[in-house]
């Protein structure tokens, strides 16, 4: 059990530079700057982002997964497309990413719809995986109720037996998905916890920007 005394991390960096006066136009170049200080702030594992989707029966769940690219075509994550997260894209294409770079006391939430990329950039970064990621993607049936984890190694020996001296293909169930933005919020820590919210929508064609309390 914890109890409720207050944290005491108290955005110590308390940076001011988090202004619409200094914001560009598009979302996209604020979150590039951000990411590449994220990257050389020498963290584990810079591209987790929470992926938070909603079911067909309105059930929501969030989970981490990587970022494996970005640009103006959107955010691109890969998965097995009959997990949890993927029959939730399915009955709800829309979902939200959180990224939170705890040493920079900087969250960034983005949120839009979700589509499946085509088959040809599915199998060029299934091809760029190493062998046992991709004979992992053959052997685990995702998010599925197993009998112990045996069964999941018994899985993994039958597709290195049906791949043996061959090049392992990317399984039609496992793909990639781009998250296209259409809301970005840059959050950034300040002393007394007065921190720094800017919120971009998308409208038409341009973006609106608008200063949110904490």
């Amino acid at each position: 059990m914890t109890d409720d005394a207050p944290s005491p991390w108290q955005g110590a960096l308390d940076r001011r530079d988090l202004i619409e006066e200094n914001a560009p136009v598009d979302p996209l170049a604020l979150f590039d700057d951000w990411y590449g200080l994220a990257q050389q702030a020498a963290m584990v594992e810079p591209t987790a982002m929470t992926l938070a989707t909603v079911d067909a029966s309105g059930r929501p769940s969030a989970r981490i997964v990587l970022l494996k690219g970005f640009d103006a075509d959107g955010f691109r994550f890969y998965t097995n497309y009959l997990s949890r997260k993927g029959e939730a894209l399915a009955a709800h294409p829309q979902a939200a990413l959180v990224f939170w770079w705890e040493s920079l006391e900087r969250q960034i939430r983005i949120e839009g719809r979700v589509h499946k990329l085509d088959a040809s950039a599915s199998d060029a970064y299934f091809a760029r995986r190493s062998r046992g990621s991709r004979l992992g993607a053959h052997a685990s049936p995702q998010s599925r109720v197993i009998a112990d984890r045996a069964e999941l190694e018994q899985h993994v020996v039958d597709a290195e037996a049906r791949f043996a001296e061959q090049e392992v293909p990317r399984p039609e169930h496992w793909g990639g998905y781009a998250l296209v933005p259409d809301m970005f919020e840059f959050w950034q820590a300040r002393r007394s916890r007065l921190h720094d919210r800017l919120r971009y929508q998308r409208s038409g064609e341009n973006w609106q920007i608008d200063r949110l309390a904490p």
